[in-house]
């Protein structure tokens, strides 16, 4: 009884054992499925890749201009005078850094940038760049070049972009920031049509970044010397008035080393150049990708096909086997 049992069981593994035989046999009964699938999915892979566009993007490598504290901080004694005064003179040059960091990427920053430089028809209203001519070619659909002015559609609404889609379009079609955590360097990359424009977008960004930190801290700097002054001529005590006079020293000192400072935040030890090779798009990667998706596509297509007539025939066998 036991070795029937087991008998019995090897029969049932067997039978649960995949035949290479029989899949072979399947798939060159399909041979043809896999065939086209696949010729057809290369074929739309060929012709998406080529669809795409050239990009190109423009790298700057930057450090932080200001390690030893920055233009904006002060002696540790003066910093503590300062607080007695009940004047807060800001951090030292890693906070600096940091706050660089995420103004370059915010939205008032980049809103600013693009109106100032006058991007918001290369971002939204081009489909390509003419390496000839060294031209955009414009989305005439939506932008009339010649009359410089955006295009309405059928219900009257323009086609200029707002802030908003301006600024979600550059960072997710554009800007791209990343960080080196073992040495603090910062790499600011611009992906563009134009490998032109990708190194200008590049160097702009950074010569703007430093411009609109030295403003700001310059125009800080400003405020805390008035509002010193104006302390100064309220107190009568000799102490203080001395305590002022230093502050009113160091904020000074401050203005003057931010004014001489042309890279303020961010010193670029790698500048942009125009890329002669373009990033963006892996051509052969998609058609590979493409061609392996519709061979894998047609195989599934087969096995399936497979199993449906052999689902089929099994009802048919056990209904002939037990007229017999």
């Amino acid at each position: 009884m036991t070795q029937h049992i087991k008998f019995e069981e090897r029969i049932q593994y067997a039978d649960d054992e995949i035949d290479l035989r029989e899949l072979f046999a399947t798939l060159w009964a399909g041979k043809w499925i896999v065939i086209v699938f696949t010729a057809l999915f290369a074929t739309g892979g060929v012709a998406l890749a080529l669809s795409k566009p050239d990009i190109y993007q423009a790298s700057v490598l930057v450090a932080p201009a200001n390690d030893d504290g920055g233009a904006g901080g002060l002696p540790g004694q003066l910093g503590g005078l300062a607080s007695l005064a009940g004047i807060n003179l800001g951090g030292g040059g890693s906070n600096q850094t940091v706050i660089a960091k995420e103004v370059l990427q915010s939205r008032a920053f980049l809103t600013d940038f693009i109106f100032r430089h006058q991007l918001a028809v290369p971002i939204k209203a081009v489909k390509g760049w003419n390496r000839e001519k060294r031209q955009w070619q414009y989305n005439s659909e939506i932008y009339d070049a010649d009359a410089q002015s955006w295009l309405k559609n059928d219900k009257g609404h323009t086609f200029e972009p707002t802030d908003w889609d301006l600024v979600k379009a550059f960072r997710e079609n554009h800007l791209s920031v990343s960080e080196s955590k073992d040495t603090g360097m910062l790499t600011i990359s611009i992906k563009n049509l134009s490998p032109v424009a990708a190194k200008e977008w590049a160097r702009l960004l950074i010569a703007d970044i430093n411009e609109h930190m030295r403003k700001e801290d310059v125009a800080a700097s400003e405020a805390r010397i008035a509002y010193l002054e104006g302390k100064l001529e309220t107190t009568n005590i000799t102490g203080m008035q001395q305590v002022f006079y230093q502050l009113i020293e160091s904020e000074t000192r401050t203005v003057m080393l931010a004014n001489a400072q042309p890279e303020y935040v961010f010193k670029t030890l790698d500048p942009a150049v125009v890329p002669q090779e373009k990033s963006e798009p892996k051509r052969a990667l998609i058609v590979v990708l493409a061609t392996i998706l519709g061979g894998m596509l047609a195989v599934l297509i087969v096995f399936i096909q497979a199993y449906v007539k052999s689902s089929h025939v099994k009802p048919v066998n056990s209904a002939v086997n037990s007229v017999s």
